[in-house]
Formats: C-alpha cells, structure tokens, sequence
C-alpha cells in the first residue's frame, strides 16, 4: 500500500498526529542508562543499553501514536554496533504496529542515493524486510538526479520520503530564505512536482515534506503550495513551537478531520524526565505523561479550527 494511505490509515487509527522522535542523546539518557556514556565499557554494550532504552520508549508509544523518528546519528556514533542498535529499534517499531521514519537526511549523487535507498527502504534480502524503514529524511541540495532513485524505490515498495524544505534550526535562514522566489519556496515546488506520482488512495502523495514548526506563521502558505504533500513538523515542544503554531499546516478529511501533518517531539518526550514539570518521576512516568499533554494539546488546537 502507498506510504501516504498506510500514515492516513494509521493517523486515524490513533486519533492523533503526533510524531515521537527518538534522538537518544548520550548524554540525556536516564540514570539507568548512564553506562552508555561510560568509554571504558565495550561498544557493544553500550550500544545495547542505547537499544534497550529506545525500544522502551517505542513500547509506551505503541498505540498511542502512528509513528515514530530515530534518528541515525545518534546510532552511528557508536558504528557497527550503534547500526545493530538501530536495526533492533526499528524492528521492535515496526512490530508494534508503528510506522518508522528513518531520520538520515542523506542526498548524494544518483548512484550513491540509489545504494542509501536500497540500505533504508528496500534491503538486499528477505531477512530485511522488519529492519526497514517506512520512510527516510533526504536533502535535496543536490538536484533531481540525487531525489529520482528513491522515488523508484518508493514506487516499487510503498514506502515514502520526507524533503527538507524550510527546517526548523537558527540557522535555516542563511540558504532557505535565500532569493527570489525564495529557495525554500523553489524546494517546495519541486517537491510536489516529484510527488506527483506517488499520489494514494487518500488524495496524499507519499513525498512529504519537512517544515519546521517554528515558523508558524509560514505553514499556511507551504500547505496552500503543497497541497497534497504530507508535512513533517519539527521544533513542537523543547524548541519552542506550540499547538497553535501548527494548525495552519493541516488539511481536512471529506468529514472535516485534521489531516496531511506530523507533528514531532524528541527531547520533550524521550527525555521528559529532565524537565521541570515532570521533576521527581520516573523518566517512563515522565514520558508517559508528556505524550499525554502533547496528545491533549494538539487535539484542542485543531479542534478548536474545525
């Protein structure tokens, strides 16, 4: 099935949008896992407790969101082992009934993104298949020729992209923002020019495209420009962004319920624990309750627009 139907069917399943982000900083782990900062433990190890603790985090997010996003860097930095760890997390998602978006952001010349496809999407074998990922994050920096081979692969597997088009870090200015029409706005085009051929059941291409929740008052005109393009919305929550900030990036089923956004969370979900509201929990307690709010919250925000 077409990634886009598979994450609509799954949306309204849940009930919700809510994307969780599992970024396991070294460093944030809880004090059960501080063995993984420890560099005179064995890296397999290490990168056990990394697994261990992403995959419970996976098990209080299952049902409860469509979708999860690991992000890879923090597995490769402990290298084959840390992709070991990895390969487990997505497997574990996957089981559990949840879709997985595979935060690698790659984009290279055609040969090298038709290889990343393969090792993401499409795998060499059979015995891949539950360590793939749904869909991945790529940079479109370099042109079509880099973008093309994973839309061949998505044809064939049903699986999907997310573009990075205007991105949630301080930094997003300095190129996104850059001419005119703005590059942002160029990216944005091609994006819905590429996803013109992946375009499911449910009206929704499965090229989606990420926008950061932080420029808010932006997100409407990005949906107007793509409109039939799935957003990924970073930057709710530990980067500022609220409920209200991303109303405008939804669309509306034929019954008038949200639909067409993700909306993510990492650090004020995974590491909930750290936080001031949630002081003197159980870091499980703390994320429990912190997905709770998120849920609550951005439900009243796009009820509130119906």
């Amino acid at each position: 099935m077409n990634f886009a139907d598979r994450l609509q069917a799954a949306i309204e399943r849940c009930g919700n949008p809510c994307l969780v982000g599992l970024d396991p900083h070294l460093d944030l782990l809880p004090p059960e896992y501080a063995a993984a900062r420890d560099v005179t433990l064995p890296r397999a190890e290490r990168a056990r407790l990394l697994a261990r603790f992403c995959r419970e985090v996976v098990e209080l997010a299952a049902g409860r969101v469509p979708a999860v996003k690991p992000q890879s860097a923090f597995f490769e930095v402990l290298g084959a082992d840390g992709a070991h760890a990895w390969e487990q997390v997505v497997r574990t998602a996957r089981q559990a009934g949840l879709l997985v978006i595979g935060d690698v952001k790659r984009g290279d010349i055609s040969t090298t993104a038709a290889a990343y496809a393969t090792a993401f999407l499409e795998g060499t074998s059979e015995s891949d298949r539950d360590s793939l990922c749904d869909a991945v994050t790529l940079n479109p920096f370099l042109g079509s020729d880099s973008i093309e081979p994973f839309l061949d692969t998505c044809a064939r597997t049903g699986t999907g992209l997310y573009i990075l088009v205007r991105t949630s870090n301080k930094g997003s200015a300095d190129f996104q923002r850059h001419g005119l029409p703005e590059l942002s706005h160029l990216v944005a085009d091609k994006v819905t020019q590429w996803g013109s051929r992946l375009v499911g059941a449910s009206g929704w291409s499965s090229v989606g495209a990420v926008v950061g929740a932080t420029h808010g008052h932006e997100l409407r005109d990005f949906r107007a420009r793509m409109p039939r393009t799935p957003l990924l919305l970073p930057g709710y929550g530990a980067q500022g962004a609220s409920a209200r900030d991303v109303v405008g990036a939804f669309g509306r089923t034929s019954a008038g319920a949200p639909c067409g956004a993700l909306v993510n969370s990492s650090r004020g979900i995974t590491f909930a624990w750290r936080e001031k509201a949630h002081q003197g929990k159980p870091w499980k307690d703390a994320t429990r309750d912190a997905l709770t709010h998120m849920i609550d919250e951005l439900s009243s925000a796009l009820s509130a627009t119906c």
